[in-house]
């Protein structure tokens, strides 16, 4: 089943059992689902790549508003937007601890043959397609640097 199918699935599921942060994290994934259907040429079904990058944008942005939350006391927020950063990682892949990221990043390195900062950009446009949704972009470039520098 798609990407696609299991959150219109899992909409569906969390009205039945009535679990509103369930409901309304997966009804903003919907939103952008469609947003992003209507935008170009007329598509029947987003690619479960695309999908996840959706995911995984509103997954950072739902954390980055929960430390915003926190910073200005407002916990119940913060709690809010957790809890609904949950329900998106469900459909998100395992995210790579740091030495998993390590040891990825040192085998592109390898593979690319790079030696040097110079040849980041090489390095990053691999690791950034192989390691989507695994770990952040930030996260990313700054092992590429570590590891190069």
């Amino acid at each position: 089943m798609s990407l696609e199918k299991q959150i219109s699935t899992g909409i569906m599921e969390a009205m039945k059992a009535k679990n509103p942060v369930r409901l309304s994290a997966l009804r903003n994934v919907k939103k952008y689902i469609i947003e992003a259907k209507t935008a170009g040429p007329e598509i029947a079904e987003l690619p479960d790549a695309d999908v996840m990058k959706i995911i995984a944008k509103l997954a950072k942005q739902g954390t980055d508003s929960a430390a915003i939350y926190v910073e200005q006391h407002r916990q119940d927020l913060a709690d809010e937007e957790l809890a609904q950063v949950a329900v998106l990682q469900e459909f998100l892949p395992k995210q790579l601890s740091a030495e998993e990221l390590t040891e990825a990043v040192r085998a592109i390195i390898a593979e690319v043959g790079a030696t040097s900062m110079k040849e980041m950009g090489k390095v990053m446009g691999v690791a950034s397609k192989r390691l989507a949704g695994q770990a952040d972009g930030k996260e990313i470039s700054a092992k590429v640097k570590e590891l190069l520098g």
